[in-house]
């Protein structure tokens, strides 16, 4: 059998390539998933996770008290997280609630980037936030002064920093034993540590970067790990569509082969004999095309990587170190799935007797219940663990769940698919009628043709319209947080008259708008307080005005700028011989200026004058140019500028991030979909050679078969496609019940109906261009030469 071994993958070599590129591109698959995700994380631990990435534990759990002990027992070993709010004077204003924090001596668990000078060494040093320096035009070598009384220290600049990461982001970083100058005001509750812990105060936790890094995003996404998700996802529909495109392909082998082990049966081989002999071929193609997939999967996952940097280099991928369990998984996946392609078709083989195995095969008739009962029995068992997922917000059901209907709907495939191409392709002419009815002719063979596709548009959509929904959300709930990006606030009386104008004109700026009111005492403050109404703040913020729409009666005060105000307090407020009683409301993310309802404002004066601008940026604007833009123009007019643009960056950062992975990963599963339906559309190509011949014998030119295979395989990628919508809506709407509502409450599901168009279009035209080389290559054969394949 050795000889029959090596005669078959000599003269069957053309079907086998087909088989080994499908094996290939799941492969591939399998491991383009594990770079990409590794390059996401290691993103994310540059930016995100960046005070901790060279360290080999995290402390976290401790009081101030215990991370000072923490770090005076380890020394340069421990890089706290901290910060301490405290006034800075500098050559051209103060800025009240600055926020210091500290920066080690020891390089390796340094995370601030150095854009110039250097970094402190000892006290009376300290660098500055970029944001911050260009914002107050402070630069190296300039002295501020920090803090009040008897703690007041005067430094010098020596070096400007970015700082990515907005959990450890602070103004100005200060050495560890300078910054215990303020200990009071010290809030540290976090130690980053190189080498040993040791002993660690009472209530600490001791973990991994890793293990801290996905807690935090967690949290900060409300209990829901989104890569974790995403992840699984595409893990699980990596492993999915690579079984289906590899056993897709080798159930056409097979059965283009049927006549072939008929024979080898005839000429005295045993079952096991042709069993064995097929399973070695199949290992042998497995083996060779999973090694070739992991090349390809590896080159193609740092490529994509490149081009993600290179297009967003706002949102980088980081350097991800080659991901040696998903190799060695890649290659179990596609060994695994090829043998057990292999095993099925083999066994239906040896169970025939030679002759019944040479007389022509029998179509299959769909309405048997091989197929429809299980299938009926997993959409029942599929829909019900949805339901549960919903009920109960289990990620794990709701993937088991889908996978169940999504195979239910596979396993329909030969009643479902034929009857939509029949409704589709219903009014296209001649050519069209014969390629409708050749491609309904084997129900079974259009299911699987259309398998491929169905796959990669299903998973399109869904991503595309849960990506949508997250991202409305997400920046729904970040406009509540930060819903003005800028403001200049006069700094005692009112703005100068073409502050507004000149704003406007400003690059990055979208809007902007005058807010009116008066300044005022109010009682509990040390100095007056703009006081504003503000009915059209809606054309700037970022929640639509919701903040600024207060109840007679009531403050709105920014806590960030007031932080010692308590909610509910009751407060005079104060203009000339009026004055007003109301109470205190509190939000973040307007600056200065205090918001009350018209009605208040009237009773406070009877000419407001313009006391701040509020600007909203263009959502493609340099934020770092603009905010020092604006600062410049802030000075000129005597007014102080609050932005948020810089909390809204460092937040942005790992959506940017998950956008991107998602997005390659999107586009590598629909490569591989148009791929697998390529490579199992020219294998159906060969197997219909005599079928092709007939028609070429009975008078259809070349150029009429390959219209008539171009409209066919429209037909299967247009079905394909539509079907493929629906279900990608319908698993992205029991996604966003699932785990999208818990992490985002209040978020309702989007449907990017441009980005579908998109998608049905490209996946239509793609159908055409796979049918070009297999219709090519059927036209090119004569009809005497086909009518003699076999």
């Amino acid at each position: 059998m050795r000889t029959v071994l090596l005669a078959s993958l000599r003269i069957h070599v053309r079907r086998y390539v087909a088989a080994a590129v499908a094996v290939v591109i799941g492969v591939a698959f399998v491991v383009v998933i594990g770079v990409i995700t590794a390059g996401a994380r290691a993103g994310l631990m540059d930016g995100f996770g960046a005070p901790f990435r060279n360290a080999d534990h995290v402390v976290d759990g401790t009081r101030t008290e215990g991370a000072i002990a923490l770090v005076e027992r380890l020394g340069a070993n421990a890089a706290p997280i901290g910060r301490a709010e405290l006034t800075m004077r500098f050559d051209g204003g103060v800025l009240p609630g600055t926020v210091v924090g500290p920066i080690t001596t020891a390089p390796e668990l340094r995370w601030q980037t150095l854009r110039s000078g250097r970094f402190p060494t000892g006290t009376g040093e300290a660098v500055v936030d970029v944001w911050v320096a260009e914002a107050r035009e402070i630069a190296v070598g300039d002295r501020v002064r920090i803090g009040e009384g008897a703690t007041v220290a005067d430094v010098e600049v020596v070096g400007i920093v970015t700082s990515p990461s907005s959990p450890g982001q602070a103004s100005v970083y200060v050495t560890w034993p300078q910054l215990l100058r303020w200990r009071d005001n010290l809030d540290a509750n976090t130690v980053a540590v190189r080498g040993e812990v040791g002993e660690v105060p009472a209530g600490a936790r001791v973990r991994s970067p890793e293990e801290f890094i996905n807690e935090r995003r967690t949290q900060l996404n409300h209990g829901v790990d989104a890569l974790s998700v995403l992840l699984l996802v595409f893990a699980g529909i990596a492993v999915f569509v690579s079984a289906l495109v590899i056993a897709n392909t080798f159930a056409i082998l097979f059965a283009q082969r049927l006549r072939d082990f008929a024979l080898l049966r005839c000429v005295g081989a045993t079952r096991r004999q042709v069993a064995r002999s097929v399973r070695r071929e199949a290992a042998t193609v497995g083996v060779l095309a999973s090694l070739t997939g992991i090349a390809v999967g590896v080159g193609l996952g740092y490529g994509l990587i490149g081009l993600i940097n290179a297009l967003a280099p706002r949102a980088p991928m980081g350097a991800a170190n080659l991901p040696t369990p998903w190799l060695v998984g890649g290659f179990v996946v596609g060994l695994a799935v090829t043998m057990a392609a292999a095993w099925l078709p083999t066994r239906r083989v040896t169970r025939v007797s030679p002759l019944a195995a040479l007389r022509p095969t029998v179509a299959v008739d769909v309405r048997t219940p091989t197929r429809v009962v299980p299938a009926a029995c997993l959409l029942a068992v599929g829909l019900v663990l949805l339901g549960v997922a919903v009920a109960r917000d289990a990620t794990a059901v709701m993937l088991a769940g889908g996978g169940l209907v999504f195979v239910a709907v596979l396993l329909f495939g030969p009643v479902l698919v034929p009857r939509l191409i029949r409704v589709v392709g219903a009014p296209l002419g001649a050519a069209g009628r014969l390629a409708r009815e050749n491609a309904v002719r084997n129900p079974r063979r259009t299911a699987v043709t259309t398998a491929s596709l169905l796959v990669g548009v299903t998973l399109t959509t869904a991503v595309l319209t849960g990506l949508a929904t997250t991202r409305a959300a997400v920046e729904g709930r970040r406009g509540e947080q930060h819903p003005i990006d800028a403001t200049l606030t006069s700094a005692g009386g009112p703005v100068a008259a073409d502050l507004l104008d000149r704003v406007r004109r400003t690059p990055g700026v979208d809007d902007a708008i005058a807010v009116d009111g008066v300044m005022a005492e109010v009682t509990g403050f040390d100095r007056p307080v703009p006081v504003v109404a503000v009915p059209e703040a809606d054309r700037v913020a970022r929640d639509g005005g919701a903040f600024a729409r207060v109840e007679p009666g009531t403050i709105r005060l920014d806590r960030a700028a007031y932080s010692r105000v308590t909610p509910g307090e009751p407060v005079t407020v104060r203009v000339g011989d009026r004055q007003v009683r109301v109470r205190v409301a509190v939000g973040t993310g307007w600056g200065s200026a205090g918001v009350v309802a018209p009605d208040t404002l009237a009773a406070l004066t009877d000419a407001p004058e313009p006391q701040a601008i509020w600007v909203r940026a263009d959502a493609g604007a340099d934020a770092a140019r603009l905010v020092g833009d604006l600062d410049e123009l802030a000075d000129s007019a005597g007014a102080r500028i609050t932005n948020q643009l810089q909390p809204w960056e460092s937040e942005n950062q790992e959506l940017r991030t998950l956008t991107w992975m998602v997005l390659g990963l999107l586009g590598i599963s629909v490569a591989i979909a148009l791929i697998g339906i390529a490579n199992t559309l020219g294998l159906s190509v060969l197997e219909r050679g005599r079928e092709h011949a007939m028609l070429r014998a009975l008078g259809l030119t070349r150029r009429q078969l390959r219209r008539m295979l171009a409209a066919e395989a429209m037909l299967l990628s247009v079905v394909a496609t539509l079907l493929g919508t629906v279900l990608g809506v319908g698993f992205a709407w029991v996604g966003h019940e699932t785990f999208v509502t818990r992490a985002l409450s209040g978020a309702t599901l989007r449907v990017p109906w441009l980005s579908l168009g998109v998608v049905i279009l490209i996946a239509a035209l793609a159908g055409l261009l796979a049918s070009v080389l297999p219709a090519r290559r059927a036209a090119r054969v004569t009809p005497a030469a086909g009518l003699s394949l076999d």
